[in-house]
């Protein structure tokens, strides 16, 4: 018998709209993913440190407030700081186009955006923990 992978959900920073982490964390529970949810205005020290306690395999961050850059960057660099490798992040929101490449640049896997498929996400997180990436 296989674990279910286990998967943190964050909002991070004065972002009060979590409808969408919320549906992400339902999608991903139906699909036999183990979720936490972080709950509204998380760090991002917070939410890594939350990612160590809680073991997780990855860590999807919710952010419709426009600080995606700064946000991902510190997420990766106390990431980085802690010598933490082995956890995938990937993020969700309203993120412009020209900044996804930035973020996967800093190490970020995936960037859903607004009209993503919901049945995607599951999807790429299994391909991507099983190919041991993370």
């Amino acid at each position: 018998m296989t674990l279910p992978i286990r998967v943190l959900i964050a909002k991070v920073g004065l972002d009060g709209h979590d409808r969408g982490a919320k549906i992400v964390s339902r999608t991903l529970r139906d699909a036999g993913f183990e979720v936490i949810y972080s709950g509204l205005h998380q760090t991002p020290k917070q939410i890594v440190h939350t990612a160590i306690q809680e073991d997780v395999k990855a860590i999807g961050v919710s952010i419709l407030s426009g600080a995606h850059l700064e946000y991902f960057k510190k997420i990766m660099l106390d990431m980085q700081e802690l010598g933490i490798k082995d956890v995938l992040v990937f993020g969700g929101g309203i993120i412009p186009p020209k900044d996804i490449d930035l973020l996967i640049n800093l190490g970020v896997g995936r960037i859903f955006t607004p009209g993503s498929s919901l049945d995607e996400i599951p999807v790429w997180l299994t391909k991507e923990i099983s190919n041991d990436r993370h």
